[in-house]
C-alpha cells in the first residue's frame, strides 16, 4: 500500500506568490447575466409586438365590419330618402307624362276614327242620293213601315210625299192598304225618298233628314243630310 503524498509546501520553499483575483470570473458572469437579461427583454418585446399586431388585426377587422355596416345603413337610408322624395317626384312626373301621352293618343285615335266615319258617311250620302234619284223601289218600304206603325183602329191617314214620289206610290199604296183611306199630299219641300205620315193626331217622321240623323247618331255623328251652299256634292 502506497503512502499518501502530501501536497503541503513549506513556506521556505515558496519563492514567489501571487494573490488569486476573482474579478475576471465576476465580469464573465456579469456579461452572461446581461446577455440573458437582454435576450429575455428582446423576447418580451417580441411578445408585446405580436400581441399588439394581433390586437390591431382584430381591431381593424372589427372596425372594418362596423364601418361597412354603418356605410350600408347610410346607403340604404339615402336610397329610402330618394324614393320618398325625388324618386316619388320622378315617378309622379313620369305618370303625368304617361297619362298625357295616353290622353293625346286616345284623342288622336278618336279624331282619326271620326274622320274615317265622316268620310264613310259622305260616301254613303252620295250613294243614297244616287239610289233615290234612279230607283223608285226605295221609297215603298219606307212608307209601308210608317203606315204599319199606326194603330189597328186607324181608318184614315195623310201621307206627305215629294210630287215625284206620289206618281210612283199612288196605285201601289192603295192596293197594299185597301182598308185605309190614304190621302197622298204632294209637298215640294219634302226630299224625294222621304215621307211624313199623319193620322188621328199621330205624326210619324219618315223623312230622309230624320232617318239620316237617327242612323248617324248611333255612330256618334251629327252630320246633317243637307250640305251647306258651296259644299255641294252634286
Amino acid at each position: 500500500m502506497s503512502r499518501a503524498h502530501s501536497t503541503f509546501i513549506p513556506a521556505e520553499q515558496v519563492e514567489n506568490a501571487t494573490d488569486w483575483n476573482f474579478s475576471a470570473v465576476d465580469q464573465a458572469a456579469l456579461r452572461f447575466a446581461a446577455k440573458l437579461k437582454a435576450q429575455a427583454l428582446q423576447e418580451e418585446r417580441a411578445r408585446d409586438d405580436s400581441a399588439r399586431k394581433s390586437g390591431y388585426s382584430e381591431g381593424y377587422a372589427a372596425g372594418f365590419e362596423q364601418g361597412h355596416a354603418q356605410a350600408t345603413l347610410e346607403a340604404q337610408k339615402q336610397i329610402n330618402e330618394y324614393i320618398a322624395t325625388q324618386g316619388q317626384e320622378a315617378a309622379d312626373k313620369f305618370l303625368q307624362l304617361f297619362v298625357a301621352a295616353q290622353t293625346q293618343l286616345e284623342a288622336t285615335e278618336q279624331s282619326i276614327a271620326k274622320g274615317v266615319l265622316e268620310l264613310a258617311c259622305e260616301l254613303a250620302r252620295q250613294i243614297l242620293r244616287t239610289e233615290l234619284s234612279v230607283n223608285p223601289n226605295v221609297l215603298p218600304p219606307v212608307v209601308r213601315e210608317a203606315l204599319s206603325m199606326l194603330t189597328a183602329d186607324t181608318k184614315a191617314a195623310s201621307v206627305r210625299l215629294n210630287p215625284v214620289d206620289i206618281d210612283v206610290l199612288a196605285s201601289e199604296m192603295q192596293r197594299e192598304f185597301p182598308n185605309l183611306s190614304l190621302n197622298l199630299v204632294p209637298d215640294a219641300n219634302m226630299t224625294p225618298g222621304g215621307c211624313l205620315v199623319e193620322a188621328a193626331g199621330t205624326v210619324i217622321d219618315g223623312t230622309i233628314e230624320r232617318r239620316w240623323t237617327k242612323a248617324l247618331s248611333v255612330l256618334g255623328l251629327d252630320n246633317a243630310w243637307d250640305v251647306p251652299a258651296g259644299d255641294s256634292d252634286d
